[in-house]
């Protein structure tokens, strides 16, 4: 096998959202994705509904072969219970009742000695892998930060995070079932997005080390909508497994109209389709790390090692809905 056929190694790091399944089920349809290992960060989730959610997913797509492994990373600021409730109510969808948790219980297997063993043999054999990340960044910022040397180890990191030049999703505006019981006004700021705001620190050291990273803000995840005409196309190839699985998560957030393809957003970058994005933009990031504005993903003007490549718009929204739903179709 050459270079040129060999498939693109790949650690998907997520919090067992909703979208996060759904990017899954996108991921495993690439034929030139190669899946190492799963870690789940205990995020927007909870995290033993979480792991038992994620095997349920595993047995449906047949890869309990692939490490499903539990982050022992912690967060600064906690997403919403009725956000991280979501893991819980995926698992009751009816394709996954079937499955059953059994036998996989706690205490999970470690993520970081996965991520770290991978990145180790990715070192060995010179194959440096791609970490999907649509979640907090704390899991693989931890791990290299005690460990420099795994950065040998890393091609590129895909991060759905931030919100560079429309509002963030903390203040309770920009989110219609959010509240001032959800948000407390000291914090509801309009431009910091969770997965940032989670643990600005760590967003602040992937920043510094890390040479590949390609950002998929709110600017570009806010134009993926579940619209009304995707997921009728996707009820009409329910046939598909692929797609009724799909067809049943998002049905779970049918009364949250600010519910977006986040995640899956990012995922179908690698499927290196070549006309979905729109060119991404070289841009010097930082974080604010203190203060009402904390968690604040914003361009600088200050000298930075690593201007990140950021996604902000499609070439054509449409072929990012239909490469989903060819996608889907199996």
């Amino acid at each position: 096998m050459t270079n040129q056929t060999k498939k693109k190694p790949v650690i998907f790091n997520h919090s067992a959202a909703i979208d996060d399944f759904v990017s899954l089920a996108v991921l495993l349809t690439m034929p030139d994705i190669d899946l190492k290992g799963m870690v789940v960060t205990n995020a927007d989730c909870i995290a033993g509904p979480a792991m038992e959610t994620s095997w349920k997913v595993s047995q449906f797509f047949k890869i309990e072969d692939i490490p499903l492994t539990l982050s022992d990373a912690r967060g600064w600021n906690s997403f919403p219970w009725s956000y991280r409730s979501d893991c819980i109510t995926m698992g009751n969808i009816e394709i996954l009742k079937p499955y059953t948790a059994e036998g996989f219980q706690p205490p999970y297997p470690s993520g970081e000695a996965m991520v770290t063993a991978l990145l180790l043999d990715a070192i060995e054999k010179k194959e440096p892998v791609t970490i999907l990340v649509t979640g907090p960044v704390t899991t693989i910022t931890n791990i290299v930060a005690n460990n420099p040397a795994l950065l040998e180890g890393i091609d590129e990191i895909v991060w759905m995070g931030g919100a560079i030049d429309v509002p963030g999703n903390l203040d309770g505006g920009t989110l219609p079932l959010q509240n001032a019981s959800v948000i407390p006004i000291q914090i509801a700021n309009k431009n910091a997005e969770w997965n940032a705001f989670w643990d600005p620190s760590a967003v602040s050291v992937m920043l510094r080390l890390f040479e590949k990273i390609r950002v998929f803000p709110l600017d570009i995840t806010n134009q993926a909508k579940i619209t009304t005409g995707f997921k009728a196309q996707l009820a009409a190839q329910s046939e598909f497994p692929y797609s009724a699985f799909v067809s049943q998560a998002y049905a779970l957030v049918d009364d949250q109209p600010f519910y977006e393809m986040w995640n899956t957003c990012a995922t179908v970058y690698l499927a290196g389709e070549p006309d979905i994005y729109a060119a991404p933009e070289a841009t010097p990031l930082d974080i604010v790390l203190w203060g009402f504005e904390q968690g604040t993903l914003r361009r600088t003007d200050k000298p930075v090692a690593h201007p990140q490549l950021v996604f902000q718009n499609f070439s054509d929204i449409n072929n990012f809905y239909n490469y989903v739903l060819a996608q889907l179709k199996r």
